[in-house]
């Protein structure tokens, strides 16, 4: 059963793919929103299921993109709202960069412009630390949490099965990385597929953010330490803690897994050869392409990909779900909330233009997000997890995702924030950089992440709020 109580150092990664598309603009009469990939795909279904749960067919929608990446993003958003344009209406944050925009005074305060009742809803109902995400250190609620993510290991049921093997008991008794790694190379070797385990490992945001993030909890590491006590600061004075040894096991982990045993920096006990060199330069959709077309034996992503993979096209009841591996066992790492398994926790948020003419419209929009019948509609056309636990647990008639609301809710309950303070803009690509070359081999590992500490340390001290 998820509990919101646990989710008590949690909050926001990237989960989504890269956007595309228009900027701005558009009709005066709609109220415009940037939107996901999922959502801009699936528009008419999306923008039904808004007015199916009580959003005014009055209102217009306009779905168009921020971006075509988390970064072209945040510029173009600091670009509208500096400017004090009126247009886009509403903008869909990611969760991890929405506090520096709320810092900044560039969002409309929702309190007391939302009804008391959906205020309460999202304040006492909802993933807690989703919702910290969008609120001021009053705890004031500037966005809604239009969804949470956490990833799982997807995998081919009917390969796994082949070879021997049973993943579906571990649905929510996770599997070792060790085990794992054993058993994903026993079924590899038996498989005819070109690819064993696919994840992220460019030199990109998804690495720092989320899968380099989870490698290092894993096994019992952080960023500055404990993270109950510094995940958000505070800024320059709180331990870099990169350095240490969890976190060199962890990259000499992931390095096994591409590279072999007989690499430097790698670790005998690990079974390698099971991940692509490609992972170099595989953001989300490149990896998982080949495991949509049935080529690999498992996919680390989020949970907007199982509604692809899951489907009749795809792989269909083929793919089973499980939560990720663990380098140590939960309770037994460095610090506490690490160990065990360990998913990145990402989600995007709703946030009002405080520019927008359409104030009322865009409050009626928020407003209508926060509704079960809305969310259960979402879960199930696209893929994205309710914010509100209940919501979730009472979907196991949603077709495709409903398959798997175990292992979804083991890993909602076993989840990893980045470090998403103001500052963290600026650390993600050091993060992402000095990561990928421990990774790929330019650098080693203890030289990395000794670079890693040193810049981590600099942009600490030199930020000024």
């Amino acid at each position: 059963m998820l509990r919101r109580r646990r989710f008590v150092i949690t909050a926001s990664a990237t989960a989504t793919a890269g956007l595309a598309g228009c900027y701005g603009g558009g009709s005066d009469d709609a109220l415009q929103l940037t939107a996901t990939n999922e959502w801009r795909n699936n528009s008419d279904e999306i923008t039904q299921a808004l007015y199916d749960a009580g959003l005014s067919e009055d209102i217009e929608l306009e779905l168009i993109s921020g971006g075509q990446s988390t970064d072209e993003m945040q510029n173009q958003y600091s670009q509208w709202l500096s400017s004090r344009q009126e247009k886009p209406d509403l903008l869909a944050f990611d969760s991890g960069w929405t506090l520096p925009f709320i810092v900044r005074g560039q969002l409309q305060n929702l309190e007391g412009e939302l009804p008391s009742d959906v205020l309460d809803t999202v304040h006492e109902d909802y993933f807690e630390q989703s919702v910290n995400t969008a609120t001021d250190s009053n705890a004031e609620l500037y966005g809604v949490p239009l969804y949470p993510d956490f990833p799982t290991i997807q995998y081919r049921k009917d390969l796994v099965e082949d070879a021997g093997y049973d993943w579906e008991q571990h649905r929510t008794d996770p599997l070792s990385w060790e085990q794992f790694s054993h058993e994903l190379q026993d079924v590899y070797e038996q498989a005819d597929v070109a690819y064993g385990y696919n994840w992220q490992a460019a030199s990109e945001i998804q690495l720092a953010c989320c899968v380099f993030n989870e490698f290092v909890t894993s096994w019992g590491g952080a960023y500055f330490g404990n993270p109950e006590e510094y995940l958000y600061g505070p800024i320059g004075d709180r331990p870099v803690t990169i350095d240490e040894e969890p976190v060199l096991q962890s990259l000499r982990m992931a390095r096994t897994f591409i590279h072999g045993t007989d690499a430097p920096d790698t670790l005998d006990e690990f079974a390698g050869g099971i991940t692509s060199e490609e992972a170099f330069q595989w953001g989300l959709s490149p990896s998982m392409q080949p495991f949509t077309d049935g080529d690999a034996v498992a996919l680390r992503n989020w949970p907007y990909s199982i509604n692809i993979n899951g489907a009749d096209d795809a792989l269909g009841e083929d793919m089973g779900v499980m939560p990720m591996p663990y380098g140590v066992p939960e309770g037994e790492g460095e610090y506490p909330g690490t160990g065990g398994s360990i998913g990145a926790l990402g989600g995007w948020n709703y946030c009002v233009n405080p520019n927008t003419d359409r104030l009322d419209d865009a409050l009626a929009f928020l407003e209508t997000l926060t509704s079960p019948e809305f969310q259960r509609a979402n879960f199930e056309l696209v893929g994205h997890i309710p914010p509100n636990p209940d919501i979730l647990e009472d979907a196991t008639d949603v077709s495709i995702m409903g398959r798997y609301l175990e292992p979804l809710s083991f890993a909602g309950d076993h989840t990893m924030a980045r470090p998403a303070t103001a500052v963290w803009s600026q650390q993600s690509d050091p993060v992402a950089q000095e990561a990928n070359a421990a990774l790929m081999g330019d650098a080693g590992v203890e030289d990395a992440m000794s670079e890693l500490a040193s810049r981590l340390t600099d942009l600490e001290e030199s930020f000024e709020s």
